[in-house]
């Protein structure tokens, strides 16, 4: 899932490195045997000081840069530790839970009641392994297009409804578990295309619900901004995140915890999607605390469609 990156220029990077290094320590040396011999050419004497001094600069400047990319590239590699562990998990479980209920179906008689909840656990399953799937495709296809230009508009109250059946449907909770608060001056149409829309709003439901059960209590508000944007907030009745972790959530495969003795399903890719389409979208997305706790409430502004 991450872009590949070239390595040209780090590799430019060590050999300018190891060229000042070397070229400081001949320097050095010419300085040296300069002052043993007691040479009375003082301009020559600080012509090699000077460049010196400036190599030496340049070594502790790619230092600094050489630090930054080792400590860049170990926080990559745990999060993409994190997302092979998550995705595994999220493989394994469905599918070894598929395969039980057929080899049960399969090696005897069931009474067509059980049968009934079988078939209902191995849906399940499915729209299980259907989500990791739409999470990957979406972060692929968000990764490697270009944003385009204006000219598209989405209906979100419409997505809204959509996205609110698709997802009280999925994890299987009560149909007011999910409730949407739209403000009088609607309809509320933003710039930018519907199935974008509908990622990120259905990315912001499902961690709502899922964070929050057994007994999820969902609050979606459609507003306007002083500024004439829109703004979607919604507001969860789950734990809560700590304030020092919010920044971090948004980072592509980071989820908060241990994936190991986690027991909320998920890749670490869905706020991942939101970011990157709000901002695509020219918008920004913004989380707090729920009051009173407690609860996370995440906003979401939007750019207003123009009215035609």
């Amino acid at each position: 899932m991450e872009p590949r990156r070239s390595f040209g220029w780090p590799i430019l990077l060590g050999v300018v490195l190891i060229a000042a290094l070397i070229a400081l320590t001949v320097g050095w040396v010419l300085v040296s045997i300069a002052a043993a011999l007691g040479s009375q050419n003082a301009a020559f004497y600080w012509a090699v000081l000077g460049v010196g001094v400036a190599l030496l600069v340049v070594v502790l400047a790619g230092v600094i840069v050489y630090l930054a990319l080792t400590v860049k590239a170990i926080a990559l590699s745990q999060r993409q530790s994190n997302f092979i562990d998550s995705v595994t998990h999220e493989l394994k479980s469905p599918l070894a839970s598929l395969k039980l209920s057929l080899q049960t179906l399969t090696r005897r008689a069931v009474p067509a009641e059980q049968q009934a909840d079988f078939h209902r656990i191995m849906l399940q399953d499915v729209e299980r392994l259907d989500t990791l799937i739409d999470h990957l495709l979406d972060a692929a296809k968000t990764l490697q297009r270009r944003p385009q230009a204006g000219g598209s508009a989405a209906d979100v109250e419409v997505v809204l409804g959509n996205v609110c059946s698709a997802v009280v449907h999925r994890h299987g909770v009560a149909d007011d578990a999910i409730t949407v608060e739209a403000a009088a001056d609607g309809p509320f149409m933003v710039a930018g295309q519907t199935a974008d829309v509908e990622i990120v709003i259905r990315n912001l439901l499902d961690n709502a619900v899922k964070y929050s059960l057994p007994d999820p209590r969902v609050t979606v508000t459609v507003s306007r901004t002083n500024a004439g944007r829109v703004r979607i907030a919604v507001a969860d009745n789950g734990p809560g995140i700590p304030i020092p972790l919010r920044p971090l959530i948004f980072r592509r495969f980071h989820r908060l915890g241990s994936e190991l003795e986690r027991s909320t399903p998920g890749t670490g890719l869905g706020l991942f999607l939101v970011k990157s389409l709000v901002r695509q979208m020219r918008g920004k997305v913004l989380v707090r605390g729920r009051q009173p706790p407690p609860g996370t409430v995440f906003e979401v502004e939007l750019p207003a469609a123009p009215r035609t």
